[in-house]
């Protein structure tokens, strides 16, 4: 199987908002990374707004062919949008107002009560809920049990510790795909690491953001978009 590639487009946003105004429009990000080879676009939309805001989170939805995944808290609020929006998928992720960015997965196992209600609401709408979770087991079982189509695997721990951590992904992700989910991951991955988590055979898609937004700054989000897919599709051939 082949293994997606979505571009999270937030710090497009987050060198906008330093300035104000209009500029860099998150849209044309999205646009020029969809016809780089990106098979989808990931926005989170958080509580505090700091940088993709609810206007950018519509027009992309309106404005590309490709599937959006929308990153969001487990909140009333998130899940009054995402029910209005219908994205094609809904990725549940931790929030803390004072994080930089998300500091580790969802406490799917600790949080079912909460959840369940919220997973249930978006998969009724037709959007594939997603959970952002660390390769644990208990957190694999309490993502099925909950009823999500697909978990995604923080890979934060992996970008620091790659000997450590590769193997705890590689049987997380065939724990989850015997339970039925669809595995992604994503988090803190580069064009140095990247390889060994996209030759996982289980893992159907990988969702960067940070790395790649920061290398188009010095190289253009085209060649650094399409430099990731030839990584990519090399590591899974």
């Amino acid at each position: 199987m082949t293994c997606r590639l979505g571009v999270n487009i937030d710090h497009v946003a987050t060198v906008r908002n330093a300035r104000g105004g209009l500029h860099p429009d998150p849209l044309d990000a999205a646009r020029a990374a969809i016809a780089a080879g990106a098979d989808g676009i990931t926005l989170h939309l958080r509580e505090d707004r700091r940088h993709i805001r609810d206007d950018d989170l519509r027009r992309i939805a309106a404005g590309i062919e490709a599937p959006v995944n929308l990153e969001m808290a487990a909140t009333s609020e998130m899940a009054d949008i995402a029910d209005a929006l219908r994205p094609h998928a809904c990725c549940i992720v931790p929030e803390r107002r004072a994080e930089v960015t998300t500091e580790g997965g969802l406490d799917a196992a600790g949080q079912m009560e909460t959840l369940a209600p919220i997973v249930s609401r978006l998969s009724s709408a037709g959007i594939r809920v997603s959970l952002f979770i660390d390769a644990d087991p208990a957190q694999i079982e309490a993502a099925a049990t909950l009823g999500a189509a697909v978990v995604e695997l923080h890979t934060g721990a992996y970008a620091h510790h790659p000997e450590a951590e590769l193997d705890r992904l590689r049987v997380g992700a065939r724990l989850a795909t015997r339970l039925g989910l669809e595995v992604h991951a994503g988090h803190g991955l580069t064009f140095d690491n990247v390889g060994p988590v996209a030759a996982i055979p289980e893992i159907r898609e990988l969702n960067i953001g940070h790395f790649l937004i920061g290398e188009a700054i010095l190289h253009g989000l085209p060649h650094v978009v399409r430099h990731m897919r030839g990584l990519i599709q090399a590591a899974r051939a």
